[in-house]
């Protein structure tokens, strides 16, 4: 009798998005680490796309072939860096991620792998920041639930700057083990894929018409 064959990890589809690498301690460490993740295509936004012009129909190819999308990126302004958001502003069109026509992204999952300057003190109603750092991920959340998407429990590091070394190696650990794992995660199956119509008539009918 032959041994059942080992079952392949569904494939994931990193999007990195970071503007000065060679600054960067927390990104740049789980970066190198997915170089190892067969199952995990990376794509670098700022070194593939210099000049901002993205390949859309490329984007939403690689998009359509993976289980997982994760967002790998440093919080700039409370939000992610540009290229990233102007990523999301094309490639995440409607009639192809959400919409009535857009069932591109259909129960997929996507997970937000991000890092902060400040401190997680500063991220308090008594701190600089004055929020919880949940405050400031609806829109990351919303953009999932638009397109039918899970959002999966975020895996933050702040304080970036000044992280003692062994608590980033260990915060690197944690970042391929559930890359290695997924979709193995036991709160995935708490976790409900929230879908939300949006009228065609809220959406302009060509690339010229615009609010």
């Amino acid at each position: 009798m032959n041994p059942p064959e080992a079952s392949h990890p569904p494939p994931v589809y990193l999007v990195a998005a970071h503007p000065h690498w060679r600054e960067s301690r927390v990104n740049r460490r789980l970066l190198e680490a997915t170089r190892a993740l067969p199952h995990v295509q990376v794509m670098d936004l700022y070194a593939s796309y210099p000049d901002y012009d993205i390949d859309v129909s490329a984007e939403q190819a690689r998009l359509a072939a993976a289980q997982l999308l994760v967002w790998l990126h440093p919080i700039q302004w409370y939000a992610s860096p540009p290229l990233h958001k102007l990523w999301q502003d094309e490639v995440l069109s409607h009639g192809w991620a959400y919409g009535r026509r857009g069932q591109a992204l259909r129960g997929k999952d996507v997970w937000l792998v991000a890092s902060t300057g400040g401190a997680e003190s500063a991220y308090h109603p008594q701190g600089y920041n004055r929020y919880f750092f949940d405050a400031f991920l609806p829109p990351y959340e919303q953009t999932a639930a638009l397109c039918g998407m899970r959002f999966l429990p975020p895996l933050v590091l702040h304080g970036a700057h000044a992280v003692a070394e062994d608590e980033l190696r260990a915060h690197v650990d944690v970042f391929v083990q559930r890359l290695s794992s997924y979709p193995d995660w036991p709160e995935i199956a708490d976790i409900e894929c929230v879908g939300c119509e949006v009228p065609d008539s809220d959406r302009p009918q060509s690339h010229g018409s615009q609010p």
